[in-house]
């Protein structure tokens, strides 16, 4: 394949539904390089208010990074994030956008919750000490109104009976779910879901994989969500985009993307990753 048509090819994207004027993550020719390694390429993403996108592809497209420079983990090269019509990576200083500062950033980014793949919970707090901390302290929630806001997200994830444990008591499977917990105690507007089954036993993959399903039927999230569960990201998503060297090789409704593929790179994945399951 030629370097033109394989270009026309990675341009090509499913029919979906017409463009969000106020989206409310809005990626807009964001380029992210480590050092001659370009691993987001003048990215270009809309995601509505209370969407769920799904983002797959293989190792390597750029997949986490989308999520990681969300949460401002990562700092971009180009282009600008906006989040709820407010630029996230960007700040005004003298009637000029400049790269955003950190307490900028620290404001900014409690619009956005993110669960890992390791839990990464606070190891010397409970449960519920590890649900409070942040509304306390970051928020600004007296401690009692805090504790409720947890005892409410533990219930709904199925954990408020171990709510006095610490992680090491519990398994992966219910830290996974104490830490979905935790990022819904901020309210954000934006939740961020990076391969949160990945380091998961099987047998507990499905309680993780419910919790986020009540998240998506139950409350008013913007989710994106990097999974290689194509059956859940199938059942859950409203729009799966597949990643390719850090570009939207092709997006569409889950019935688009896995009935009828056009790129024949997503074609390649699709089968690959479906055989082996």
């Amino acid at each position: 394949m030629n370097v033109l048509s394989e270009r026309n090819e990675m341009n090509q994207s499913s029919s979906i539904s017409a463009p969000d004027e106020n989206p409310m993550v809005r990626f807009s020719g964001v380029t992210k390089r480590y050092g001659n390694l370009t691993v987001l390429d003048n990215l270009d993403l809309d995601v509505s208010a209370n969407e769920m996108v799904s983002i797959i592809g293989p190792s390597g497209s750029g997949k986490t990074t989308v999520l990681r420079m969300l949460m401002t983990l990562e700092t971009i090269d180009q282009g600008i994030i906006y989040v709820d019509g407010n630029p996230l990576t960007h700040m005004e200083r003298n009637g000029e956008m400049v790269f955003a500062n950190e307490r900028y950033l620290r404001t900014q980014r409690n619009n956005i919750g993110m669960v890992f793949q390791q839990f990464n919970l606070f190891p010397h707090m409970t449960a519920l000490e590890n649900c409070i901390e942040a509304p306390i302290n970051v928020l600004g929630l007296k401690r009692d109104e805090a504790e409720q806001r947890a005892i409410d997200l533990l219930r709904m994830v199925g954990m408020l009976g171990k709510k006095d444990e610490h992680p090491t008591r519990l398994s992966g499977g219910q830290q996974q779910r104490v830490a979905i917990a935790r990022a819904l105690a901020m309210r954000p507007k934006v939740m961020l879901l990076d391969e949160v089954t990945s380091a998961l036993d099987p047998e507990v993959i499905g309680e993780v994989l419910n919790v986020i399903r009540a998240l998506n039927s139950e409350h008013n999230l913007t989710m994106l969500m990097v999974t290689h569960q194509m059956g859940f990201a199938r059942e859950i998503s409203d729009r799966v985009c597949f990643f390719y060297k850090g570009k939207i090789a092709e997006q569409g409704t889950p019935d688009q993307i896995f009935n009828d593929p056009q790129n024949d790179r997503t074609k390649q994945f699709l089968s690959a990753v479906l055989d082996a399951n």
